[in-house]
């Protein structure tokens, strides 16, 4: 019986990638970015349940995709106005007997089965895990004057996904805080009900690609 599941979010449109399509069916190689990203964590684990999110306008793309390239087995949703009702739709599809489920961007297609144990293992110990890498450039504070400060780099981290978590935790966490705003990511949601976080090191290879000069990259690392 399947017990840890992942959200797959891709319910954008993809509007800074400035192509004809979203985001997540731009292909690396000859594979779209989304399949990458599923194929991931199916590798990282067989037998993971999987859902993905994609908008309602594509889903006949999607299943045209899924008819050409070699998927994992996975539940399909529509995605919402926002990121928090996307993952909430997400979360309405997997069974309640789940123990953890991850939370990942449809458009991370590199993260490792390494990083994936990892933040599985971390929410299982202590309820979440959040993957975070060291910022590496400097920082800038703008002030309500116009003026800058220094922001000590030192203490600062990049967030990533696959955010992890108890499934009870994320259920009342996207539950009690419906119709809020603000929320960047999962992390801020459950932070949200007064509840910390775990963090666990990330991946600097695990990046997302929102931009062309992303896409660039993550065809050069699809080569290497």
């Amino acid at each position: 019986m399947t017990h840890n599941w992942t959200i797959i979010v891709a319910g954008g449109a993809g509007t800074r990638m400035g192509a004809e399509v979203p985001k997540q069916f731009i292909t690396l190689g000859d594979t779209p970015i989304i399949v990458h990203t599923l194929n991931a964590f199916h590798r990282a684990d067989p037998d993971m349940g999987l859902v993905v999110v994609l908008p309602e306008a594509h889903l006949e793309t999607w299943s045209k995709i899924c008819k050409t390239h070699a998927v994992p087995e996975h539940k399909i949703t529509r995605g919402g106005a926002t990121r928090f009702d996307s993952v909430a739709a997400g979360l309405a599809a997997i069974p309640q007997d789940a123990t953890l489920v991850g939370v990942h961007d449809g458009v991370r297609p590199f993260a490792s089965k390494e990083l994936i144990y990892r933040c599985f293992e971390q929410a299982d110990r202590c309820g979440s895990a959040i993957p975070v890498v060291p910022a590496v450039d400097s920082f800038r504070q703008i002030c309500e004057d116009g003026t800058s400060k220094v922001v000590d780099r030192s203490a600062l981290r990049a967030v990533q996904t696959p955010q992890v978590f108890r499934a009870e935790l994320l259920r009342r966490a996207y539950t009690e805080c419906a119709g809020g705003s603000g929320f960047t990511d999962d992390a801020s949601v459950v932070e949200a009900l007064g509840e910390s976080v775990c963090l666990v090191e990330g991946e600097r290879f695990n990046i997302k690609i929102t931009t062309p000069e992303d896409l660039l990259i993550g065809r050069a690392l699809i080569k290497n």
